[in-house]
């Protein structure tokens, strides 16, 4: 019986609770018990934000985090809050584009990823969230492109389908960093 929690955080409108969505939703495609929950500030765009997501072969008490297995940080503010939290031996990715400093725990795998300078260099500017989701199932070694493709048809809404691609391509960048 396997259960992994992850929490995302950072700037609202950097894509934190796509990028739990998406976890999210590839949990259930693979037919696992799953908990989604997002958090944000009144202010929204710029403000806090950060989602919580579980993934489970067994049922799901609470969606509650204290001490994820995976956490995500997008901005300093998210790493400052959140890295103490973070269970001995987990993981913590960070956008090294944005945070400057290194993290200070030396029990935990710690993954510096360039997510928004990789983004603007790649003409996807808006996809930092979804390299950083690349990597992420990079390096808990569930990337896989057919479940990540059926996923993005599930998030991605019809209006938005000419997304679908750089979605990809940006997950592919994470991936292959």
């Amino acid at each position: 019986m396997k259960t992994t929690k992850y929490l995302f955080s950072g700037f609202g409108g950097q894509g934190i609770l796509f990028s739990g969505k998406f976890l999210a939703y590839k949990g259930l495609t693979e037919e696992k018990n799953v908990s989604w929950l997002p958090s944000y500030g009144p202010e929204m765009r710029g403000g806090t934000a950060s989602c919580s997501v579980i993934i489970s072969d067994e049922s799901i008490g609470s969606p509650i985090i204290d001490n994820p297995d995976v956490l995500v940080a997008m901005n300093l503010p998210s790493l400052d809050k959140f890295e103490k939290t973070v269970k001995a031996g987990g993981i913590i990715i960070l956008d090294s584009t944005l945070i400057e400093r290194k993290v200070e725990r030396t029990d935990v795998e710690v993954v510096y990823l360039p997510a928004t300078r990789l983004a603007s260099e790649n003409n996807c500017p808006t996809l930092a969230n979804m390299i950083i989701v690349g990597k992420l199932l990079k390096v808990t070694g569930n990337y896989d492109e057919k479940s990540i493709d059926e996923t993005l048809k599930k998030v991605i809404s019809a209006k938005l389908a000419d997304m679908l691609e750089i979605n990809k391509t940006a997950m592919k960048i994470g991936a292959e960093f």
